[in-house]
């Protein structure tokens, strides 16, 4: 395996998001944790706008499974629903936040499910080389999808994986697992991935509150092509500090679902009027719209984040050439530079 890290700018001696026991942001936002039952009051005695008669629907394509398994010339880039991205990139079959099952959930019988089905199974992937992982949380972590990509033919993937995350898979008898800080670097194949900052937080149970990091993934090839995955995060100068330090991008995939109510999840989620501007803060030369359309995890429409960004969009004179919405399932063959 051609692994070889490296550190971006600052040494992790210097990196104030070290805390006793865990982690924190770079930009504290005064979250309490009083906020999560007051905001379930709210639901209670206000309520939540239910979905439309018939749930929730949107349209989804059947990716070419032959074609992705075949191809080691194109760039390409399939969304799979919420966060899980098949980016092919120099020959290299990557998956982002690996969620392919029905809930977003530690059970199968109950917690967010899923209004649209995953476009192709693990099964039918291509051959995963590397997987990359933002955070712990149930929506971008799913053992089971995690486990039917250990049997896949050809061997099991690579992961790389948040700081303090590796336990949960030496737990689980995983190995092949790297765990990053913010700004290492990684070589992989022809593949350099970084591992930068993001304003959010980790936790899958009652205990483990930020014990592991969270963040995104900046993949640079050979090439000269790169691409920036930003998992899961509320607004803050990471952003700014990001292009800085790594330059500007080629494509970025961005979270735009999820924000309301917005005094409440502004702290841990951008609205699509901040990802236009993390767009920008990132001198993204093209963007594409992720983590909205697939679980119902917060309180606005699941059909909203959409229309809003549009909106912003125009505001900023922008267009959907610069910042798009797909379809779930739909695969771009991307621009070689």
């Amino acid at each position: 395996m051609d692994l070889h890290s490296s550190s971006v700018g600052a040494p992790p001696a210097q990196a104030g998001h070290h805390i006793a026991g865990g982690f924190r942001n770079n930009y504290p936002s005064g979250w309490k944790r009083e906020s999560v039952w007051r905001w379930q009051w709210e639901r209670l005695t206000k309520g939540v706008m239910p979905p439309p008669p018939g749930g929730w629907r949107f349209p989804c394509r059947q990716p070419d499974a032959v074609w992705l398994a075949a191809n080691r010339i194109q760039q390409s880039l399939t969304w799979l629903g919420h966060a899980t991205f098949l980016l092919q990139l120099s020959g290299i079959n990557v998956l982002t936040d690996p969620h392919l099952s029905p809930r977003a959930s530690p059970f199968s019988f109950m917690g967010p499910r899923r209004w649209v089905a995953p476009p192709l199974q693990a099964s039918q992937l291509p051959h995963i080389d590397l997987v990359l992982i933002s955070h712990n949380h149930y929506d971008h972590l799913d053992e089971a999808t995690v486990r039917q990509l250990l049997q896949q033919p050809g061997g099991p993937p690579q992961f790389l994986v948040p700081l303090g995350l590796r336990r949960w898979f030496n737990a689980r008898r995983i190995s092949g697992v790297d765990e990053l800080d913010w700004w290492n670097a990684l070589k992989f194949k022809s593949l350099t991935a970084t591992f930068t900052p993001a304003q959010h937080w980790s936790g899958r149970g009652l205990w483990d509150r930020n014990r592991s990091l969270w963040g995104g993934w900046r993949l640079d090839g050979e090439n000269g092509s790169s691409f920036f995955f930003a998992g899961d995060t509320g607004y803050s100068r990471d952003f700014l500090e990001i292009r800085a330090r790594l330059g500007a991008v080629d494509l970025t995939a961005l979270p735009i679902g999820a924000y309301a109510p917005r005094w409440f999840m502004a702290a841990s989620h951008v609205d699509p009027e901040e990802a236009v501007q993390m767009h920008l803060d990132l001198g993204a030369r093209r963007s594409v719209a992720m983590h909205w359309g697939t679980f119902v995890l917060t309180d606005e429409p699941l059909d909203e984040p959409p229309l809003r960004l549009y909106r912003a969009l125009e505001r900023r004179g922008l267009s959907l050439s610069d910042f798009d919405v797909w379809e779930h399932g739909e695969t771009r063959i991307l621009p070689v530079k």
